[in-house]
């Protein structure tokens, strides 16, 4: 037997270290719950575990802010269904005023109070925020600015215009309109051709409808642009229009660049409604009131519309949301979770081979001196 050299106690202590690195390995799985728990555990596994995560983050923001966006819906339709019930006041006592057994006294006391209604509803709209911004006073509209004749034109405005209009400069050719200042109605608004979206719509390809002093000007392809127009035009000049499409609140619905939904949110206003100077002093006038109210009735159920497709794209958005952050979690966890009866079993495996090895390597340092004692 050769003493100079313990191969048996060097062969004993590599296996032994081996073994206790296999153990603090599958200690440290067992105390973090995590398969890979540095980069030499699994490379390519980790690389694809830390960009799902980043997804699943991102999705989980994502979500966040699409319930903002319910919540900006929901705080927008109820002020408008208040808005609402208050016009159909307003709309009961025209209907009251029409009647020719009123009397005039009994009149301007029901003016007097359609006149304290439209302030509330003025000051609702103007007033009403979420997260300290406002979201009925047009904020979230679509913009344009007009310009008449090539200089602009305070009393000719963009109110709003439809979803099929593309932003970028719109003209329309030959704008006349009768404009009333006492009763701040347009009459007799008629154009010869519009230029938008690359097309040219002629007069005939156009319906032109008054509410107050908004006019509406739409087509048959979803085409519609309102201006408020509080002067008269003859005509003779062109009223050029440059849509920017800027204002909506962009809502993220997704984990991605470019994955956001725009909400527009139209401008509640009197003269939008067309009920800036609604009077019922005469039966006559209180007729004409009932009209001009129900046509604000029409553009809040109209708001109010869009508002309930936003919320329930939104709603649907979310719900995908979860379930997507789920499955992404899911196979995040396949990749990064340990399963703990598998190491478990490991673990003992290891703590027993460990166990084995410490001693068989006490027995390999102990054979030199058994030689040796022979030698004496």
């Amino acid at each position: 037997m050769k003493i100079n050299y313990n191969v048996s106690a060097m062969i004993a202590n590599n296996a032994l270290t081996l073994n206790d690195n296999k153990l603090s390995d599958s200690l440290q799985k067992l105390s973090s719950g995590m398969k890979i728990a540095n980069a030499k555990d699994n490379p390519s596994g980790l690389a694809m575990a830390r960009k799902m995560n980043a997804q699943i983050e991102s999705l989980k923001t994502a979500g966040d802010s699409t319930n903002d966006g319910i919540s900006i819906v929901e705080t927008a339709d109820g002020v408008l269904s208040e808005v609402q019930e208050m016009l159909q006041r307003m709309n009961e006592l025209a209907v009251k005023a029409s009647n020719g057994t009123m009397t005039s006294v009994d009149r301007s006391v029901v003016q007097e109070e359609i006149a304290q209604l439209k302030q509330e509803v003025t000051r609702v709209a103007q007033t009403t925020q979420f997260n300290g911004q406002n979201i009925l006073d047009g904020s979230f509209d679509l913009k344009g600015y007009a310009t008449v004749g090539g200089s602009t034109d305070a009393n000719v405005k963009v109110s709003s215009y439809s979803d099929q209009v593309t932003s970028g400069n719109v003209a329309i050719n030959g704008l006349i309109s009768t404009y009333n200042a006492t009763s701040n109605t347009v009459s007799g608004a008629a154009v010869t051709s519009i230029n938008a979206n690359g097309k040219t719509y002629n007069a005939s390809d156009l319906t032109v409808t008054s509410t107050g002093d908004i006019v509406t000007f739409s087509a048959k392809d979803g085409m519609s642009i309102q201006l408020q127009i509080d002067e008269s035009l003859t005509g003779t000049q062109t009223c050029n229009l440059e849509l920017t499409g800027k204002g909506t609140m962009s809502v993220q619905v997704g984990a991605n660049e470019g994955q956001t939904l725009d909400m527009r949110i139209p401008e509640i206003s009197l003269s939008n409604m067309g009920i800036t100077n609604t009077d019922v002093s005469t039966a006559d006038s209180a007729k004409e009131a009932i009209n001009q109210i129900k046509d604000g009735l029409q553009y809040i159920s109209d708001v109010r519309s869009r508002l309930g497709a936003y919320q329930n794209r939104l709603e649907h958005t979310d719900s995908s949301l979860a379930i997507t952050t789920e499955n992404m979690t899911s196979a995040y966890s396949r990749i990064m979770d340990v399963d703990m009866a598998e190491e478990m079993t490991e673990y003992s495996t290891q703590q027993v081979l460990s166990q084995a090895g410490t001693s068989m390597l006490a027995q390999a340092n102990k054979r030199p001196s058994d030689v040796l004692q022979l030698l004496q």
